[in-house]
């Protein structure tokens, strides 16, 4: 394709990449969910997803070894492996498009073209970063269930071996011998309903999807025996003993169970309710360090919509924290950017969830570094003939600017697209035997945090 074929006052800004300049400013215009990806490149000519293997540590020897057995060849030593865990990474395409039309926005038309190129650079950024997001707290294609998932509540109330709950994310899947299957009779999930221990066998979606939780399914599960009266009443807790880790201020058991804010701010009745507090993110890190879960550039990353953040300021710690005499820069500014080992990072990205009574419930996240797995298609951009530079790869997206094909002669295209897929590795093999702190969750790198919001 020849840039000879473009009008003459849109030659300049693509030979001197102008274009690139401003659908990369687009690209980076914002930081979010996608920025703390591990990335992998997908190799070409496999299909369309990747199976990748993480290996696993070995348990600690504290046993002396008997002298006497120091003998022959394997001088009293049996062979022991480490174990395995495996995660899918699934590709897609995604992409859109706008159209310029030389003749129509003859005024300007440089100005029009370069809009165009970052407006699409913004749109890439930020699909990109809600794939990421979805893939992070839903969890991904053929995995088990994202940092929300195997943490939800009975909807109704049964003293069957069946329940109906508000997400059955989390619980339609188990791990074998590092094996994502389907649970079932002989590969049950335990999980804990109520006070009581339980084994699901089965999770089945509902016809129409009712769930309150963001991009939840809401469904039944099967159990291998009847649920208890007192087990199974409506709003009852149910959590996989391989969920990830979910905080609630005040130690609330659901989502359903926060409480709302009373009386005035500032008057002598007044009641902060279930809003994000320094021990949400304290509780987070401790977690997150139990587990061994390396930082990001020597911080956690929490990131959280600006209503949770503001609850923050209402903490009684964090005000005795930060209000001096004379007021410190994060009260004065009203921004907190590091706080008690974390980075907090505000994003319009996070979760949003309709009241369930006490008010909207808002979610940030806490992650560490290897908490998601960004695959990009290997073959992305290929070129077979030289194009002048109309099709530039930044950041593993590639714009494409199409010369006029109309009858006219007058419609440019500019586009992009992306070729890839996110994963949540798991870390079930890092169980207590090999870390004496560690948790039985197969998702360790990540806390959410559930709360109300202000504002």
């Amino acid at each position: 394709m020849a840039i000879a074929n473009f009008p003459a006052a849109l030659q300049p800004i693509i030979q001197q990449n102008f274009l690139e300049r401003e659908f990369k400013n687009g690209l980076e215009s914002a930081l979010g969910f996608d920025a703390i990806a591990d990335r992998e490149e997908f190799p070409a000519r496999i299909g369309q997803t990747i199976t990748s293997t993480r290996k696993g540590l070995k348990a600690p020897v504290t046993t002396p070894m008997n002298p006497d057995a120091n003998t022959n060849f394997d001088n009293g030593m049996t062979p022991s492996g480490w174990s395995v865990e495996q995660y899918t990474l699934s590709i897609n395409q995604y992409g859109d498009t706008i159209d310029l039309n030389i003749v129509n926005e003859g005024v300007g038309i440089a100005d029009q073209f370069l809009a165009n190129a970052y407006t699409n650079g913004v749109q890439a950024r930020q699909s990109l970063d809600r794939i990421a997001r979805n893939a992070l707290f839903g969890g991904a294609m053929n995995g088990v269930g994202g940092y929300l998932g195997g943490n939800t509540r009975i909807m109704a109330d049964s003293i069957a071996a069946t329940i109906k709950v508000d997400d059955i994310r989390g619980f339609q899947t188990v791990q074998v011998d590092g094996q994502v299957v389907a649970i079932g009779a002989s590969d049950g999930l335990a999980a804990v309903i109520g006070a009581g221990d339980y084994t699901v066998i089965g999770a089945t979606a509902d016809a129409v999807n009712v769930s309150t939780a963001p991009n939840g399914i809401s469904g039944t599960l099967t159990l291998s025996g009847n649920v208890s009266t007192a087990d199974g009443t409506a709003g009852a807790a149910v959590v996989a003993t391989t969920a990830p880790k979910v905080v609630r201020p005040n130690t609330r058991l659901t989502s359903a169970g926060l409480v709302a804010p009373t009386g005035t701010y500032g008057g002598a009745t007044y009641v902060p309710g279930d809003t994000l507090t320094m021990d949400c993110i304290n509780q987070s890190t401790a977690y997150l360090r139990s587990n061994n879960v390396p930082t990001i550039d020597g911080f956690y990353h929490c990131y959280a919509d600006p209503a949770t953040i503001m609850g923050l300021f209402r903490d009684a710690d964090f005000k005795y924290l930060y209000r001096g005499a004379y007021g410190s820069d994060t009260y004065r500014d009203g921004q907190v950017i590091e706080i008690l080992g974390v980075r907090i990072i505000p994003t319009t990205e996070a979760p949003q969830q309709a009241s369930l009574g006490a008010g909207a419930i808002h979610r940030a996240i806490v992650v560490g570094k290897g908490a998601l797995v960004r695959g990009d298609y290997q073959l992305t951009g290929r070129k077979l003939v030289p194009d002048d530079g109309l099709l530039t790869m930044l950041e593993g997206v590639a714009m494409v600017t199409r010369e006029p094909l109309d009858r006219l002669k007058q419609i440019i295209a500019q586009s992009w697209y992306w070729i890839g897929g996110f994963a949540l590795p798991t870390d079930s093999t890092a169980d207590p035997t090999i870390i004496p702190t560690a948790s039985n969750s197969y998702l360790k790198r990540g806390v959410v945090i559930e709360c109300l919001g202000l504002g």
